[in-house]
């Protein structure tokens, strides 16, 4: 069923408000058709988790929320499996079912909100892990033609957050499920940020996966705002990839700025550091700001909207520039 006028406020962990004209839910294939015949709107616009989106204005068009579920074994062999995964499944959710099966590969990206569905479109990463490092497959809806289509790893063309489905075929097609090639016997990844450390803390000398996933979460407990009570879209910004050469320019000033090898005589340099030196953590405008414990986490303390938490995102990006030369990047889709 598709309803006129709804408020997105509580489809979007910013928590900002924000009319669309119509909105509906589908949990199949043949509910997008139904539904996309039926729509009065020109402009289209697919949600999961509303974890990744600000919205600035209200949108002249439909929205349909993705609850397409359900979790199965496509394939397995004595060292992996392959499991596909509706992509209106909860991300961290999904994440704790393959740990309590021993399932390897996406330990590192626990507690990342969003959707099934939105972890192929962004390439979402964590901790040493990308998406990609265990992509298999999955399924889209053609919105031109109402087929389904199955991209591979190469299809995707996956890049650091991206995909061809935020360039190239942008708006062309739905994410329905997505599968992933685990392992069974996996090697648990732990040398990126702060993992040996918690595991440290927490006596633990020979992890498990669920040991892994257990550090990550409490290190993402402790520096990222629960959306349920502080509205915000988690990173607001992507690590810059500089030149070598520019990396050490700022080393010559900031001998301790954290950067990371990119390959091709490029690395990749910490926005949350660049914010943070450029003096906007923990600064408020308003009603909303940077966070005070990760400078990367831009929140909305309460009635702010999506023009002003997208105007604060411009004053640092300027002042980054200003100061080191660097131009970040926006993660967040900025409708």
């Amino acid at each position: 069923m598709i309803e006129k006028s709804v408020d997105l406020k509580s489809y979007n962990t910013f928590g900002i408000s924000a009319l669309c004209n119509e909105f509906a839910t589908f949990s199949s294939h043949d509910e997008i058709s139904e539904l996309l015949v039926q729509k009065e709107s020109k402009e289209l616009l697919v949600l999961g988790g509303g974890s990744n989106v600000l919205f600035t204005k209200n949108f002249q068009g439909i929205v349909l929320k993705n609850e397409i579920k359900g979790v199965s074994l496509i394939s397995e062999t004595e060292n992996e499996v392959i499991v596909q995964c509706g992509a209106g499944e909860q991300w961290h959710s999904f994440v704790l079912r393959m740990i309590e099966k021993n399932y390897a590969g996406i330990e590192n990206l626990s507690l990342i909100p969003g959707s099934v569905g939105a972890s192929p479109m962004q390439n979402i990463g964590a901790y040493g892990v990308e998406i990609k490092d265990v992509f298999h497959s999955l399924e889209a809806f053609h919105i031109p033609t109402g087929e389904i289509h199955t991209f591979d790893a190469k299809d995707c063309a996956f890049g650091y957050r991206e995909s061809i489905f935020k360039r190239a075929l942008k708006n062309q097609y739905i994410i329905t499920s997505v599968s992933l090639q685990l392992a069974k016997n996996g090697k648990v990844n732990t040398s990126y940020g702060a993992i040996e450390s918690e595991l440290a803390k927490m006596n633990v000398s020979n992890p498990t996966i669920r040991d892994i996933s257990n550090a990550v979460i409490a290190i993402r407990s402790s520096k990222l705002p629960d959306p349920k009570k502080l509205g915000n879209a988690g990173s607001f910004f992507k690590n810059p990839v500089i030149q070598k050469t520019q990396l050490e320019k700022v080393l010559s000033i900031y001998p301790d700025a954290p950067n990371y090898p990119a390959g091709n005589e490029h690395v990749k340099i910490a926005a949350g550091w660049l914010i943070e030196k450029s003096g906007w953590k923990g600064k408020n405008i308003g009603t909303c700001g940077v966070h005070s414990l990760q400078a990367l986490v831009l929140v909305n303390y309460g009635g702010s909207t999506g023009q002003e938490v997208l105007h604060l995102s411009t004053q640092i990006i300027q002042d980054v520039k200003n100061i080191f030369g660097i131009e970040l990047e926006r993660e967040v889709n900025i409708i």
